[in-house]
Parts: C-alpha cells; structure tokens; sequence
C-alpha cells in the first residue's frame, strides 16, 4: 500500500513539474513570430529625445523598429505609427551624431581592433571603485551556473537593487535553456537584476583544432548576417530587449570582422579582467565569467573576489556598474 501511495506521490510531482516547465515556457515565448527582421538606420524624435532606429521587423501585423538613444545608449521598441523617421546610412548617423556617446564608443571600439584578441571596448569607466560585471552564456549542455545570480543578490542585496549585469547570451544556448531563460526572467521581473543583452552569436563556432585566425567568426563561409541578426530576433521573442553591445566568440576578431559588426550599429564590448585566465579586475574593469556551466575556475574566483570585498560592498565603497553607464560616462567625459 504504502508503495502505491509513494508511486502516485512520484507521479503528482512529475505532472507538477512537468506542468510548470511547459507553462514556463510558453509564458516565455507566448508571443506572435518576428518576421522581416533586418537592419534598417533612420533617425527621429520620440518621447522628445532623438532616436537612432537600427533595426526593423514585424510581429503581429504591426512594424516595429529598435531603436538607440545616441546620448545614453538605451535601446527600446517602438511601434513605427508612432514616431516619425527619416531613412539614413550608417556612414550619415556617424557623421552627424560624431559627438554622441554611441558613435564615439563606435569610433573608439573600430580604433581597439588591430589585434586578434580582445578588440573594442574593455574597461568602463566608474564613479568609484568597483566593476562592469560581463557574463558569456556560450552553447553548453550543461544548466545555468545559478550561484552567480544568487550569490550577487545575496552580497548586494543592501546596497544595489536591481544589480546590474550583462549577459552575452548565443542563440544556441537559448535554444537549449528555456528553463534558465525562464528564471532569469522571473529575477528581472522581482527587480533582482537588471540585464543587459549582449549579442554574442547565434552559433559560437569553435574547432579546436583550427589556429585562432581562421577561428570563430573569422571561420570561413561564416554568415554574419545570421548569427547576429537570429540571436536578436531570439530575445525579442522571449521578450527581452537587445542592447547595441557585441561580444565576440572567445574575443577572436580581425579588423575586417570588427568593421562588419559595427556595420550593424554594435558596439564590440572585450575585458580587461577575464578571472579564468589569471587577469585580475580593478576599477572600472570590465570583468568575463562564464555562466554556462563550463569554466568552474572562473565563477570560483568570482565568489571569492566577492568575498574579499564584502566589508566594502556593505560599505557602498565597491559596487558593479551598469553596462551601458559605464560605457556612456567613458565616452561623455
């Protein structure tokens, strides 16, 4: 008897599980497709603030556009009824906006692009000691390295609220960690964190035994236009907002390479501080972990480097830095 009472025990919490992950997920992506994604520059006016438009598709019969705010580099969606824009090139948005903070980290990223690691922008620039934060989601079978998020709430749960991160997330690992996606959200939502997407390729491609300049992106016969513009199309259909910041798979690029990103109207974002590989942070850096499940060292010395500044984390006197702001304030100096 007692068997059976256990066996339909085990069975009500499957069901129940199984319920909330397929609830979960529909919640998650329970928005009309995106079609006719593609770049589309233009500039306008909304909410009295000019708007740089770097993107254009549609969902549910209506167009839409992403759109920058040069000043800040805040990105929003805006439905096209409500704002009026004019069509431009890139090259005339660069012209014209040069003294915006955007295309300065543009200028600045495309000039931080000469070698073959480690181009664009690698360190912010704080108010006072403390870091930009920058966690890469590669493709992984393995979950969600959870204890990262968990462990910053906990440490910076009285001193920043939201606490700011950003996640360089590939297609292929939303493809694989719907569950995660769906936690994240459910912390953004709390006001636990605030996220900002960077795009870090849909594939991720890596062949371990090709030398690093025929790697990555700069693998032969990669489609850019894929693997940027099928990842930002992913968020939007999760529901979350993509940023104007680019990470490159294993923060390999050449020159031709950076200059095709920032085509796009990105921002490649590199760090100064990667923790797996020894680099130490300091202020105003911008630190790489992984939180796919695959660099234990890395997320190990990220505690730690948590725990060593704790008594200055409750003093206000070390904290993490908003992406966006950070970049913003280096280049409005």
């Amino acid at each position: 008897m007692h068997s059976i009472q256990n066996y339909n025990t085990h069975i009500t919490k499957f069901l129940f599980v199984f319920l909330f992950l397929i609830l979960g997920n529909v919640s998650l992506c329970a928005q009309e497709q995106i079609s006719n994604y593609k770049v589309y520059f233009a500039a306008g006016i909304f909410n009295n603030k000019n708007i740089l438009v770097i993107r254009t598709f549609e969902q549910s019969g209506q167009q839409f556009y992403l759109g920058v705010t040069p000043e800040n580099l805040e990105t929003q969606i805006i439905p096209s009824n409500q704002i009026s824009v004019k069509v431009l090139s890139f090259e005339q948005i660069r012209l014209k906006y040069y003294n915006s903070a955007y295309v300065k980290a543009i200028e600045a990223a495309r000039n931080q692009s000469f070698s073959l690691e480690n181009s664009g922008i690698i360190h912010g620039f704080p108010k006072e000691m403390g870091i930009t934060l920058t966690i890469d989601l590669c493709p992984s079978h393995k979950p969600l390295d959870r204890i990262i998020f968990t462990s910053l709430i906990t440490e910076f749960k009285k001193t920043e609220t939201p606490v700011p991160l950003a996640l360089s997330i590939t297609g292929k690992f939303m493809l694989t960690h719907s569950e995660d996606l769906l936690w994240l959200k459910n912390l953004i939502d709390a006001h636990e964190i605030s996220v900002t997407w960077i795009n870090h390729t849909y594939n991720h491609h890596f062949n371990p035994k090709l030398p690093l300049n025929n790697n990555f992106l700069l693998e032969p016969k990669t489609d850019i236009n894929f693997e940027i513009l099928e990842t930002e199309k992913m968020l939007l259909q999760y529901g979350f907002q993509p940023s104007v910041f680019f990470r490159f798979p294993g923060l390999v690029s050449d020159t031709k390479v950076v200059d095709k990103v920032i085509e796009f109207g990105l921002i490649p974002i590199g760090s100064d501080a990667w923790l797996a590989k020894g680099q130490s942070a300091h202020n105003g850096s911008i630190v790489l972990i992984h939180g796919n499940g695959n660099e234990p060292i890395g997320i190990k010395d990220f505690i730690k480097l948590l725990q060593t500044e704790k008594s200055s984390i409750m003093k206000k006197e070390w904290l993490l830095y908003d992406l966006r702001e950070s970049v913003e304030k280096e280049f409005q100096k």
